[in-house]
């Protein structure tokens, strides 16, 4: 459930990422009705309405598209079918007409069927739909509807049946919303309070995002944020449950990311002053807090926990002062600007006084509890001899034309275990999201090394790294690797005792090898493998054969170096120190090795044309899977020169391939 929770606050994160550009616009529009109130200002404004008003529909496609397991397109419009059904099935005329009463005696629920909460349910039923039935065949009268193109027809017959069910308990479901939130609104300034301590505890498992949804948005009438953008409701009311935001991530932070700058031990002043400034300029200008908050949240989490009481104190007090200003992304400087021209916000100003007396809590606070407690905030922990090579085992082999994105993502990997660790990869704006079979065996240090902001070991299986706003170009980088169960073969990643820097093997120069092909079959090009992280080169060059049989040889002289568990990949190195890998098919490693038989071991020598594995392609083939055999050099940085033979496109075992020469 945990694991749902949280990727459906992941799937949320792509929605709620369109609002800024229609605040922008709605803020423009603003500032330029308060100096013309012209034609211009409500064509803004009212562009900016247009997705705001969407919200609901918005969060349907988006967490169908999210939740779905291949992200593909047919789940967001099963999410989109699945959204308008019962908004249109359930609005007052059709209920009326249902019902054979009166339009003006329905019951006023059913005004507010288009909300969030019903766009949040059909998102999830769309997705649900895709994962079990996208890849179901109808009978051949009917196999036009199959597959994907059967999930929006499913969402529509579904939904339906949903819509009778809301029918009857709607109504009573919504009483119950209302009643919750004008209990909270009966608190005053007290339950806003109690709103933002909650808020900031429940960052660490996500479910923060379906509290805010009850505050923010038209779960339970209260609709903050909708109504501040929309400068509706009643000055000075409006907008407290989002102003005292602004003086935590504006200013608060920021003085506790200084706080901990400040007791970072002199010889770690430098990359802690490096992480803290970072974080705190996006906790600042976007009121982006999770690279701050992660850093400290769990090493020493006493601190994370005075944060979320002084964080319920600057909202109490706010609400209580009537200071109001609203966002529509986070409470940073950059809405705080834009609400400036809100005609709604009321006193915004006073939260730039209250924001510096917060600094100074912030700041004496953290320094008082990081002294007395002895904290183990960034920059405390003492510099030890494993520094400089735990620097070593973050590092896997990387190209020189590696982006930043990959490298980083190597490095992660490498700590992580690799693929026989690394079981599920997902991302959200800012932290990577991954399920690990045993987050207890992970090198953190190594994966701090990397660039990474923090840490966050929810158990033993799940593990979230904060990255930043590149989250997305490591992430693909990173399910990359996993997808080609790239080795790690060459780098130390446990804690094992032993040599722990990454070298590259002595290589004899000047060697020509010559490379034959793995099987009977077709000759294919690396670059159209059917997988993009072999076609890409990102493991390294090579070549790759479509078997006609079973029988799988080596494709070098040399000695087996690796045979991997899933028994899908073979490793060979050669005399003159080239690193070779044979992937036998794609994606099987999914199929936990049972249509491979392997012949051989590690450290066994090899001839080319000795049998080192028996393929059951059948087997590939039934599992839906590519049985395609690739052999790539993964440590290019030692080769000088590639040259492949004239070939035709059938091609037995011992034909010839390629000759690579070393440097």
């Amino acid at each position: 459930m945990k694991n749902y929770l949280q990727r459906m606050g992941r799937s949320l994160q792509l929605p709620v990422a369109v609002l800024p550009a229609a605040a922008l616009l709605v803020g423009i529009g603003n500032w330029w009705a308060a100096a013309s109130n012209d034609i211009v200002a409500h064509f803004l404004q009212a562009g900016g309405n247009a997705v705001l008003g969407q919200l609901p529909l918005l969060f349907a496609v988006g967490l169908a598209l999210g939740m779905s397991k291949d992200k593909d397109g047919a789940a967001a419009l099963a999410g989109l079918v699945a959204f308008e059904l019962p908004t249109n099935v359930l609005k007052p005329e059709s209920v009326a007409t249902l019902l054979n009463i009166k339009i003006a005696t329905v019951n006023p629920a059913f005004n507010q069927i288009g909300n969030v909460l019903i766009g949040i349910l059909s998102g999830l039923i769309a997705a649900a739909l895709y994962n079990r039935f996208h890849e179901t065949k109808l009978p051949m009268a009917l196999s036009f509807f199959s597959g994907k193109r059967l999930v929006p027809i499913l969402a529509a017959v579904t939904m339906l049946l949903v819509s009778v069910v809301l029918l009857i308990v709607w109504p009573p479901v919504y009483d119950v919303l209302v009643a919750f939130g004008k209990l909270i609104i009966g608190f005053g300034a007290v339950g806003a309070g109690l709103y933002g301590f909650f808020n900031r505890l429940l960052i660490p498992t996500g479910l923060h995002q379906a509290l805010n949804s009850v505050f923010w948005f038209d779960v339970a009438g209260i609709n903050d944020v909708g109504k501040f953008i929309a400068h509706k409701g009643v000055k000075g009311i409006t907008g407290m449950y989002q102003g005292g935001f602004f003086p935590v991530m504006m200013f608060g932070l920021p003085a506790g990311a200084y706080a901990i700058y400040r007791n970072a031990r002199p010889e770690r002043k430098v990359e802690t002053a490096s992480l803290m400034m970072a974080g705190a300029f996006a906790s600042f200008f976007t009121g982006v807090t999770e690279p701050l908050e992660f850093s400290f949240m769990f090493v020493a989490w006493p601190l994370y926990v005075l944060h979320a009481v002084f964080t319920g104190l600057s909202l109490a007090f706010a609400a209580f002062m009537h200071w109001t200003a609203g966002f529509s992304f986070s409470a940073g400087f950059v809405d705080y600007v834009l609400s400036l021209s809100n005609p709604i916000a009321n006193h915004p100003l006073m939260l730039i006084p209250q924001g510096l007396v917060l600094a100074v809590i912030y700041y004496f606070g953290f320094n008082f509890a990081i002294k007395k407690f002895h904290l183990m905030t960034p920059g405390r922990e003492p510099i030890t001899a494993d520094d400089a090579d735990d620097l070593a085992l973050a590092l896997v082999a990387t190209d020189a034309d590696d982006d930043n994105y990959t490298r980083q993502a190597k490095q992660i990997y490498a700590a992580l275990g690799g693929a026989d660790n690394l079981t599920v990869i997902d991302n959200c704006t800012m932290r990577l999201r991954l399920q690990l079979k045993d987050t207890g065996t992970i090198n953190e240090a190594a994966i701090k090394h990397s660039g990474a902001a923090g840490i966050n070991k929810l158990d033993e299986h799940n593990l979230q790294i904060i990255i930043g706003t590149e989250v997305q170009f490591v992430a693909d980088a990173l399910t990359k690797l996993k997808a080609a169960n790239a080795p790690i073969s060459t780098t130390l990643t446990s804690n094992e005792e032993g040599p722990t820097t990454t070298e590259m093997p002595d290589i004899t120069s000047g060697v020509t090898t010559d490379f034959y092909s793995v099987a009977n079959g077709q000759y294919v090009d690396i670059e159209a493998v059917a997988d993009k992280t072999f076609s890409d080169k990102m493991l390294g060059d090579g070549f790759a054969i479509n078997p006609s049989d079973g029988t799988i040889c080596a494709p070098i002289d040399g000695t087996v170096s690796t045979v991997f568990p899933t028994k899908h990949a073979i490793g060979f190195k050669t005399a003159s120190g080239l690193e070779i890998l044979l992937h036998m098919g794609i994606d099987t490693v999914e199929l936990n090795g049972g249509p491979f038989e392997i012949l051989v071991q590690a450290d066994q020598p090899v001839q080319h044309g000795e049998v080192v594995a028996k393929v059951d392609l059948a087997a590939i083939n039934a599992a839906g899977k590519d049985a395609t055999m690739m052999v790539i050099i993964t440590n290019m940085a030692a080769v000088n020169l590639m040259k492949f033979k004239m070939l035709s496109s059938q091609v037995n075992v011992s034909d010839e391939i390629m000759l690579v020469t070393t440097k």
